[in-house]
């Protein structure tokens, strides 16, 4: 699923640590891993956040007084798609709630990275692991552009 259909100029602006140009996700078994969030390590200050462009996820809402929450929900556009074909997220029989089990798995991973200028930024990936290889076959498929770092649209 990587694919590079970016000029050079913004392969080069990727390999700096303050770019927020959208990366292709990377194929995983039944889904994808993709680049969502950069925390700047800024010691002795706090921390500094970047969310990068990309067009899979909603980019978070502003601080509130509960402080910032870094949720990963997927774009209006991509619910309504995942919607259609396996069902809402969740369902309520009988006062309960009950996760749809054909609801893709999401997860936060992170991964520290040291860039060439003495930055220090922790890497922070939203993992999408589908029910079926059929739906991840099919949502690669639609969103191919977006997966790939571009827009479609």
């Amino acid at each position: 699923m990587r694919t590079e259909n970016h000029g050079s100029a913004t392969a080069a602006l990727q390999e700096s640590a303050g770019c927020v140009n959208a990366v292709p996700a990377l194929s995983i078994p039944m889904g994808f891993r993709l680049l969502a969030l950069r925390c700047f390590h800024n010691d002795p200050d706090p921390p500094a956040f970047a969310w990068l462009n990309q067009r899979i996820f909603r980019t978070p809402d502003r601080m509130g007084r509960h402080g910032l929450f870094f949720g990963a929900a997927f774009r209006p556009e991509i619910m309504d798609w995942l919607i259609a074909r396996v069902g809402r997220p969740s369902s309520r029989e009988s006062g309960k709630s009950r996760r749809n089990p054909d609801w893709p798995h999401i997860i936060w991973r992170s991964a520290e990275r040291a860039w060439p200028d003495d930055t220090r930024t922790t890497e922070w990936s939203i993992e999408v692991a589908f029910a079926s290889e059929d739906v991840a076959n099919a949502f690669r498929e639609r969103w191919r552009e977006r997966l790939s770092g571009g827009f479609d649209g």
